[in-house]
């Protein structure tokens, strides 16, 4: 089995130090790259470790043999369209994310910077983490199963506000939301 632990790092942003720093308990940078590389067994209890401190599955940290996975194969720079320092394998979203489910919300009508067919996924959060969620795009749920979406503009005790996606529209006050989704990802058709 090959590994996708430097993959799935770089993708993240992380270095060999801030997984290595991440690990519980902590280990070196130079472990880590022995793991990434194979110089060094990839055993469960690291695959487990590893996993933890990338935030994700651990059988994520491995792929078949008998599959190809989708390559970088390219990298646009501000200089123009480049091939990649090192060969990379491309990691799903889906699979980099936390535990946490996604919810998909479907664009029927445009509006804003939002397009008709467009899907916004968004992942759950408790109310209160809403301040850290400002000038963010969520998704809230109202009584009798409706919900507001738009940017989080305010955070006041018991409630918040959110500045709609279409202009000319009233910005929406929802009181005591249950929980706030924030959008992570667009996936737009081409």
């Amino acid at each position: 089995m090959i590994n996708r632990i430097r993959d799935i790092r770089q993708q993240k942003g992380l270095t060999l130090a801030d997984v290595a720093a991440a690990c519980r308990p902590a280990t070196t940078a130079q472990t880590i790259g022995r793991l990434e590389t194979g110089m060094r067994t990839l055993s469960l209890g690291w695959m487990n470790r590893i996993a933890a401190a990338l935030d994700v599955a651990p059988e994520l940290l491995l792929r078949s043999e008998s599959r190809e996975p989708a390559m970088i194969v390219a990298v646009l720079t501000e200089d123009g369209v480049e091939a990649p320092h090192m060969q990379r394998e491309a990691v799903l979203p889906s699979e980099l994310a936390a535990e946490a489910p996604w919810l998909v919300l479907e664009v029927e009508s445009s509006a804003g910077d939002y397009r008709a067919g467009d899907q916004v996924w968004l992942r759950q959060h408790p109310p209160a983490h809403a301040a850290r969620l400002l000038n963010r795009d969520v998704l809230v749920p109202r009584p009798a199963g409706r919900f507001a979406f738009g940017r989080l503009i305010g955070c006041e005790e018991g409630g918040i506000v959110l500045s709609p996606p279409a202009t000319g529209r009233q910005q929406a006050r929802v009181e005591h939301p249950q929980w706030l989704a924030v959008a992570e990802m667009l996936v737009r058709k081409l």
